[in-house]
């Protein structure tokens, strides 16, 4: 085997290790039925429990901590993490721009998959939603009417009205994954820009959602929804150049 050869297997061999342990630490917060907020061991429990040295732990403790597994507080300690989805939304919103300037795969994919949720969740979202949060969507839709005929795009209040929406399930994890497509959308429209022309028909899609929604049809709104994802594709094919 050359000298690169063997190189390149001896750091592959290093990350695996490295991966093992990070899957160790985790098993242990998982074994101890620590909560986030809980403090962890300290570097030297931790080395003497796993058997490993000091700066190989440090190695695996710091990507944990990237992971928004492990919260490192200089001079108090090591804590398990509380609930934080920054590195998951920033890991997907690199993939999504970066496949902006290539065949566009990963974002599309972002599409399909939200368009899945939103079409498939908002049913469960009517069921819950009170007067008051009807109130804020329709807020986000007139707010969207309103910029658009003024001209001005909004991008936004876009957003906000998605929130609002699924804001009845009380599902952490679905905003945080709305949040990450407002970050590759946002992209894109910087990348693109948004025609005046088709603000005012895009803020009629968003009342036509609200519509459905107010008057508790469940198959329409979805199937708005759906249609709704067609226009985002378009933009997306056009940053590709397909």
């Amino acid at each position: 085997m050359s000298t690169s050869g063997i190189a390149s297997q001896a750091r592959f061999s290093a990350q695996a290790r490295l991966r093992a342990l990070q899957s160790d630490i985790m098993d242990l917060i998982l074994e101890r039925e620590l909560d986030a907020g809980d403090p962890l061991p300290t570097e030297n429990e931790l080395a003497a429990a796993l058997g490993v040295g000091r700066n190989t732990l440090r190695e695996s403790l710091k990507v944990l901590q990237a992971l928004g597994v492990v919260e490192i507080r200089h001079g108090f300690g090591m804590f398990v993490a509380p609930s934080n989805f920054d590195a998951l939304a920033d890991g997907m919103t690199f993939r999504g721009r970066l496949s902006l300037r290539h065949k566009g795969d990963e974002a599309l994919e972002l599409v399909d998959v939200r368009q899945a949720l939103e079409s498939g969740l908002i049913g469960g979202a009517m069921d819950s939603m009170t007067s008051s949060q009807l109130a804020a969507v329709e807020e986000s839709v007139v707010r969207m009417e309103e910029l658009a005929a003024a001209g001005q795009t909004f991008v936004e209040a876009d957003a906000e009205f998605h929130r609002r929406l699924f804001e009845p399930l009380n599902n952490a994890l679905l905003v945080s994954l709305l949040a990450v497509f407002w970050k590759v959308y946002r992209q894109i429209n910087v990348e693109v820009g948004a025609g005046a022309e088709d603000l005012t028909e895009t803020a009629a899609v968003h009342r036509g959602i609200y519509e459905a929604v107010a008057g508790g049809d469940k198959a329409l709104a979805a199937e708005r929804l759906n249609r709704h994802f067609d226009g985002i594709r378009h933009r997306i094919y056009e940053v590709i150049g397909k």
